[in-house]
């Protein structure tokens, strides 16, 4: 684990972490045991089916040489644990550009994907257990005709459709069984916000360049770290007890890195839909510093006290910038970075406002992997800690239900 948390900014009273460590190393052995629903992801890093990971592999060089993009079509965990990790890290040359469709209903966005396809050597990769989410079915309605029609028949469209579904059940597996799209199957135990280290995530991940082994190899580092028997849920225990006994409702993750903003976006899904249940949860926020410190920063220093803050730290750079005149002269961009960090929690810590530090060594794969499985993990630590089920959504269920109804679908 090479990953840093340091939860001494959050001011508990002695002992209160000590005291629930055992409570929380129990939900961590429930996770671990394989007796729990949609636990299938606790054991995915350290169980990969090599074949099957040669496989993606392969079907990635040949869309790579085949498409200028590879459009995929997913909505929440579908398609947010992809799109934060092809934001994120850095690409190999051959990398070929990904896009996003079936995540709105937007149809100035959909207008600009569609004249993308049609310019572009393109293949669609569907991502979804079903086939039946609104977002995804009118995505593929649309999509799906264009490519017909820029590639002369279904027959030869389909050879340009990927799925990413359930094994064996569902409107995309039969579309599979007719139209003879290449597949992967996203697994029944894998709920879609814990799917980044399936072939949901890692395909597309893999399209863009991206060195999905090293990402896979830091999730197993992460998994299998000792340090899950002493402090590694400390940051689960001490966002329960920001949340249960100092009664703050909000928890403002802040980045230092411009290229996480997606990886933002993921966590709020992440820690949203597994702890917002039963009147209970943090609500996920995420700023960008130092840019959100001239809008926010205010609300931070000064606002009502609702909120604890998590700042989340890139600490180092490959290829540092050196200013070359002026007031900085001789000083690195990352000293500047680091030095409004180390400000930001001086002038916030002041302010009575407590903190968790999390550091990462560099933006790389490999410690993204870690990254994502370690927030994967504590997540479901807290929302089991809140004694909330982490890998349900039913909220997210009544939306649809009525989108159904409007549409005339169902009673």
């Amino acid at each position: 684990m090479d990953i840093n948390v340091n939860i001494e900014g959050l001011d508990l009273a002695p002992g209160e972490v000590e005291a629930l460590r055992p409570e929380a190393a129990s939900a961590l052995d429930r996770l671990w045991s394989g007796q729990m629903d949609m636990t299938g992801w606790v054991k995915a890093p350290i169980e990969q089916d090599e074949e099957a990971l040669k496989y993606l592999l392969d079907v990635a060089d040949i869309i790579r040489e085949e498409a200028q993009l590879l459009l995929v079509l997913g909505i929440g965990g579908s398609y947010m644990g992809a799109k934060a990790a092809i934001e994120a890290l850095p690409k190999f040359e051959h990398g070929i550009e990904v896009k996003f469709l079936g995540i709105n209903f937007c149809t100035d966005y959909y207008r600009e994907i569609i004249e993308e396809v049609k310019r572009k050597s393109t293949i669609v990769c569907i991502v979804s257990k079903s086939g039946n989410t609104m977002e995804i079915q009118a995505a593929l309605e649309v999509i799906r005709p264009i490519m017909e029609e820029k590639y002369g028949s279904k027959e030869e469209a389909a050879k340009r459709i990927l799925a990413v579904t359930d094994e064996s059940k569902g409107r995309i597996r039969q579309e599979v069984n007719e139209m003879g799209y290449t597949s992967f199957v996203l697994p029944g135990n894998i709920g879609g916000r814990y799917s980044m280290m399936t072939a949901a995530g890692l395909l597309p991940i893999a399209a863009a360049g991206i060195d999905v082994r090293e990402l896979l190899r830091g999730a197993e580092a992460m998994a299998t770290s000792p340090l899950w028997d002493t402090c590694g849920a400390d940051y689960a225990i001490g966002r329960y007890l920001m949340h249960e006994k100092y009664g703050k409702t909000v928890d403002v993750t802040c980045f230092n890195h411009s290229r996480m903003g997606y990886f933002g976006e993921w966590m709020k899904q992440l820690f949203g839909e597994s702890e917002g249940k039963e009147g209970k949860g943090l609500w996920p926020a995420t700023l960008q510093f130092s840019t959100d410190l001239h809008s926010m920063g205010q609300f931070l220093q000064e606002g009502s006290r609702v909120f604890f803050e998590t700042m989340l730290v890139i600490d180092g750079y490959d290829d540092e910038i050196v200013i070359p005149a002026g007031t900085f002269k001789g000083m690195t961009v990352e000293e500047m970075n680091n030095i409004m960090v180390e400000g930001v929690i001086k002038a916030h810590r002041s302010a009575g406002n407590p903190i968790i530090e999390i550091h990462v060594p560099q933006l790389t794969p490999f410690y993204f992997g870690q990254l994502v499985y370690f927030m994967e993990t504590s997540c479901a630590i807290t929302a089991m800690l809140m004694g909330v089920d982490p890998f349900n959504q039913p909220g997210v269920e009544s939306y649809k239900t009525e989108m159904r109804k409007l549409c005339g679908l169902e009673g």
